[in-house]
């Protein structure tokens, strides 16, 4: 796919990677480290896009140049779950998300120097009661930490736990792809 101007992807993110290139788009990998706090009182549904919109900000733009930043938030009740610092933790966010409904919130900015779109998407994800043995063989085999909410819906436990979801599939993988390549074609083409 040919956009009007040279697209930079800023995430280190191997499953974002992978989705952008699958939508067909020519791209370069720019990271930059950004303070990722936000304000406590600041609604939870908020959150993911308000910090691709950080992210972005942190980012200089030449003439030419279109910047993709993503957030993506996993929202358990009022509670967002970020990713576990250690296998405690994400046993115990994956015993909170076991038998239970949940959301997957990605914010998204697209940003050249002269035009700036933010969007978000969520999806709800159902899981079915998982065991103890489930999580820890999860937790054991595959990499939970560098995941919100400690789990991969492409891996193992999301074809074993998640009974279904509403909305963007490619979203809880961390780039809602449908409206990221709409916005792309209507806005940038």
């Amino acid at each position: 796919m040919n956009l009007n101007y040279h697209l930079i992807l800023a995430s280190k993110s191997p499953r974002r990677q992978e989705l952008l290139k699958s939508l067909g788009f020519d791209f370069e990998i720019r990271t930059k480290e950004v303070d990722e706090s936000f304000a406590s009182d600041m609604e939870v549904t908020s959150v993911a896009q308000y910090l691709a919109e950080k992210k972005s900000a942190a980012f200089e733009l030449a003439a030419g140049e279109l910047l993709i930043t993503s957030d993506t938030t996993v929202v358990a009740g009022s509670t967002i779950l970020n990713k576990p610092a250690d296998k405690a933790e994400a046993t115990a966010m994956l015993e909170t998300l076991s038998n239970g409904v949940h959301k997957v919130i990605t914010g998204v900015c697209l940003r050249t120097p002269d035009k700036t779109i933010a969007f978000s998407e969520t999806t709800e994800v159902h899981f079915r009661e998982l065991t103890a043995e489930e999580i820890e063989h999860y937790i054991a085999h595959y990499k939970p930490m560098d995941k919100a909410g400690a789990y991969g819906i492409q891996e193992w436990i999301g074809m074993v736990g998640i009974e279904k979801i509403t909305g963007d599939y490619y979203n809880v993988m961390g780039l809602p792809t449908f409206q990221l390549y709409r916005h792309l074609t209507k806005n940038f083409s």
